[in-house]
């Protein structure tokens, strides 16, 4: 999944639940579930994610929604082999992105 949002500081649930095509309870709930989570809440407790948290949540959306993973094996594999696991999900995305402009270059030959 690659998510597009544009570049700033934080972003509301709100924001976050769209860019993922998710509800915002799901993403309430990754939340109190996942540590790695980690998204400042205002005065009111709204929650505003940082560019790491959408890094985290890319990669926990990858694993629960993508490969299948319950919420434990997620949790399990993130403590044991986060930096790996980040490591391939990041090259997976490059590759998918480099597949999506040769396939717009060869649409356009």
């Amino acid at each position: 999944m690659h998510i597009n949002l544009p570049e700033k500081l934080y972003y509301s649930i709100g924001e976050v639940a769209k860019a993922f095509d998710v509800n915002t309870s799901l993403i309430r709930f990754w939340d109190k579930e996942f540590d790695i989570l980690k998204p400042k809440k205002n005065a009111k407790g709204n929650r505003k994610f940082t560019q790491e948290d959408l890094k985290n949540l890319s990669l926990i959306y990858h694993l629960v929604k993508e490969r299948g993973f319950t919420l434990e094996g997620a949790k399990l594999h993130l403590k044991e082999q986060k930096q790996k696991a980040l490591s391939n999900y990041e090259i997976i995305r490059k590759l998918e992105g480099v597949k999506a402009e040769l396939t717009k270059i060869k649409d356009q030959l």
